[in-house]
């Protein structure tokens, strides 16, 4: 009898006679035809309503969950570009919370912005950054206390992009507002590419996007800063990889890392990955690609303006313990600033040993784990260790978290405690910005909110780790599927495992005769 999921829901399985091969989960057997490792992609898509009680719950808003004998697929509304003009009603939804500041509090004041929580660093970097002297980024040196700007290349270049599309006429207050809109606009369109590569990763289950496009944190966090172009390039490369395209996959991820450093962390676990698979040459393939892509639109500028290229690297090595990170609740509880080097080394340290934990767990999971799964890990793992949390840093695991944990109880755990966050910096800000008033969140309080932010991402992390130890509790596995986001690796056999990944678990167990559960494709793991 198939398991159920956390909703009660019956979960679709294969089930079968037991083969002759009774080799040792993980271990190689007979190959098995094709017909059973190859994924399968022409088979019905997996309504949410009917396997996830909150999703059933908010669906009565548009009149309940889908019916037994509903027909799908007659409209022109796919789930696909459900999910896109969801994505971005949402972003403009997020627009109109930054009204306030658009209109005066950007540029009356210092304490409005944060009491209003509409800040945004693009309008104050136009000009902070020399866009609107017409300064070229890398190779201009700033005046004030930046010498160069402190972003990634094709982050600049992106910046440089709309300042072009930026009139030169005017006021300085009318520019940086139609420099923060024409970001808006192409922000926007990378919002919708990031919630429509997260509803296609997995093929039965687009509604996924919906998780991306409604989180609220999302349409909060989209316009504070510029990372939603390394998030959108990241989930276009995840699709990539999980249509088995490795070289594109790797293009994809090093123009990220172009734009952000975190998508590099990506290849870290599907090195391991493709170690326990034996998918050497995919992955090979698309390192390099990665590296190529990256020196494609780095080293132009590396070589032309190495003390502008460099400077978002120094800056981040030079950068003191800073907002949402629990280095800053260990300085105010204590009283004593941390010396930079010694958090860069702790930082380093307690990152190594997390990759290290990712690693293990990869290579002695009763089932490999999932790509997505592992990606949040490691991302998640940076964003805990790291000295300093912006809060668009939110943005980085959103589309990883609605891939490796598709349920909405848990996400929307998550998301609470970034809003709670979200709310708490600005209420910090403004306590410390507004003299001797005091309005707003003092210390203790935004303690508290970085406290519920770290419980948040550790908490969906500990739901993620579960699902990998104990895969009859993985949702996007319960249908059947392997592993949807992993591309060469769905359906593959292992060919190294460690520890437990040697023995049968717990839900693979079977007798010798009669009929048994074959969770998934993988192939020696079903024998």
């Amino acid at each position: 009898m198939a398991p159920e999921d956390d909703s009660g829901a019956t979960a679709l399985a294969v089930v079968h006679r037991p083969h002759a091969c009774a080799a040792p989960y993980g271990r190689m057997c007979s190959m098995p035809s094709p017909e059973k490792t190859m994924p399968q992609h022409d088979e019905p898509q997996v309504s949410p309503t009917q396997r996830d009680e909150i999703a059933a719950a908010g669906s009565e808003l548009i009149g309940g969950p889908l019916g037994r004998w509903a027909r799908v697929g007659g409209s022109r509304l796919t789930p696909v570009r459900v999910v896109a003009l969801v994505a971005i009603g949402m972003f403009a939804l997020g627009m109109v919370q930054k009204i306030p500041c658009y209109d005066w509090a950007w540029f009356r004041g210092t304490s409005s912005q944060y009491t209003h929580a509409c800040y945004s660093d693009i309008p104050h970097l136009f000009l902070g950054r020399g866009f609107a002297d017409g300064l070229v980024p890398y190779f201009d040196r700033l005046n004030g206390d930046m010498e160069y700007l402190e972003y990634p290349v094709l982050t600049g270049l992106f910046m440089q992009v709309a300042a072009w599309l930026t009139p030169s006429g005017g006021s300085i207050q009318h520019r940086e507002q139609i420099y923060w809109m024409v970001n808006a606009g192409m922000l926007m369109i990378c919002a919708a590419i990031i919630a429509v590569c997260v509803a296609r990763t997995h093929r039965r289950r687009p509604w996924d996007g919906l998780l991306v496009a409604l989180a609220p944190a999302f349409a909060l966090t989209a316009t504070i800063n510029w990372d939603l172009l390394a998030v959108a390039l990241t989930a276009a490369a995840m699709l990539m990889w999980s249509r088995g395209r490795a070289l594109a996959f790797g293009i994809l991820i090093g123009l990220a890392t172009a734009a952000k450093l975190y998508p590099v962390l990506l290849l870290g676990p599907l090195l391991v990955l493709c170690w326990r698979a034996g998918r050497y040459r995919e992955y090979g393939t698309a390192l390099l690609g990665a590296a190529g892509a990256w020196l494609v639109v780095n080293l132009p500028v590396m070589l032309a303006a190495p003390e502008g290229w460099k400077k978002f690297y120094t800056f981040s090595q030079e950068r003191q313990v800073d907002f949402g990170s629990f280095w800053l609740i260990i300085t105010q509880r204590t009283g004593e600033s941390i010396e930079v080097d010694t958090v860069n080394t702790y930082a380093t340290v307690l990152m190594l040993l997390a990759c290290a934990g990712i690693a293990g767990l990869a290579l002695t999971a009763p089932r490999r784990p999932r790509f997505a799964q592992l990606a949040f890990l490691v991302v998640a793992a940076f964003v805990l260790t790291n000295k300093v949390y912006s809060p668009q840093y939110v943005l980085w695991l959103i589309p990883l978290a609605a891939l490796a944990r598709p349920r909405w109880r848990d996400f929307l755990i998550w998301q609470a405690c970034e809003v709670m966050y979200f709310l708490g910096i600005w209420m910090y800000l403004a306590y410390t910005t507004s003299g001797d008033k005091h309005q707003g969140l003092p210390p203790e309080g935004y303690q508290l909110a970085i406290a519920l932010h770290l419980l948040g991402t550790l908490y969906l992390c500990a739901v993620v780790v579960r699902d990998a130890l104990m895969p009859e509790r993985d949702v996007v596995r319960q249908d059947g599927s392997d592993d949807p986001s992993g591309g060469v690796l769905d359906g593959s056999p292992d060919v190294f495992v460690l520890g437990q990944a040697a023995h049968p678990p717990r839900h693979a167990a079977h007798a010798v005769e009669g009929p048994r559960v074959e969770w998934g494709t993988t192939g020696s793991a079903a024998h």
